[in-house]
Parts: C-alpha cells; structure tokens; sequence
C-alpha cells in the first residue's frame, strides 16, 4: 500500500507557445491591414479631390472657349487676355481657371472669324515654385 501512482502532468507547453505565436502573428497581421486599408482610403480620397477640381477646371475653360466662340459675354470674375494670332488668322486667348491650391489648368487657344479654333495649349500647370531640398549630405562616390 505504500506506493502511490504520480501521474505526470499534460505536456502543453509547446502547443501553448506556438498557439500564442500564432494569436499574436494573426494580430500583427490584422493590425497592418488595417494600416494599409486607412491609408489606402486617403490616397483615394485626395485622389477624388484632385480629378474632381481638374474636371471643375476643365469645364470652366470650356465654357469661357464656348463664350469666345460665340461672342457671348464671359462668366462673371473671369479674365481673358487676348492678342494677335501667328498669321493673323484669328485671335489668339490667353486664360487659366484654378485646378486647387497648387496647380492651375491653363489654355491658349486661337479663335477663328468663322467661330473655328484651334487649341495651342490645355496644360495642368503648378502655382507654385519648385524648391530642391539640397539638405541631405549624399555620397559623391569618392572613398577619401
């Protein structure tokens, strides 16, 4: 009677270690999605933005080539600069309509007598100017 059975304990450690890795690996996971999914969401956002103010740009201009074309009055608050075309084949307008902050859509367009056009230019452009930024100290390719 003196001798007692001792049983051994489950063996779980291994499996708890490599289920714990396993939870946090999965939570790493999820939590960059979700990183990725946010950032994702802004770049969509500022990319409606922009196409959204180019086509509001876009319809502007037209509208004023439209007013040119037929002698119409010009929308309210708009200026055009008007000169000689090459040739002296019609009249040669000059005008911008604003895209956002940093970018303006800008149009060259000669106006014909008959109500004909042709376009010279219908650029995006930048409003502001562009600064290098020379502060970073790069390797010029000499060792010593």
């Amino acid at each position: 009677m003196g001798k007692e059975k001792r049983s051994l304990p489950p063996a779980v450690g291994g499996s708890s270690l490599l289920t714990v890795f396993a939870v946090l690996c999965l939570t790493v996971f999820a939590l960059l999605s979700l990183t990725t999914v946010r950032a994702d969401a802004r770049l969509a956002e500022a990319s409606i933005e922009t196409v959204a103010g180019y086509y509001k740009a876009d319809y502007a201009a037209q509208e004023i080539l439209a007013c040119l074309r037929t002698g119409a009055p010009l929308p309210e608050g708009r200026s055009v600069r008007a000169t000689h075309g090459p040739d002296h084949k019609g009249t040669l307008f000059s005008y911008d309509c604003p895209i956002s902050d940093t970018q303006r859509l800008e149009v060259e367009v000669i106006v014909e007598e008959d109500g004909g056009y042709t376009v010279l230019r219908w650029q995006a452009c930048p409003t502001v100017e562009w600064e290098s930024d020379d502060s970073l100290d790069l390797w010029d390719g000499v060792l010593f």
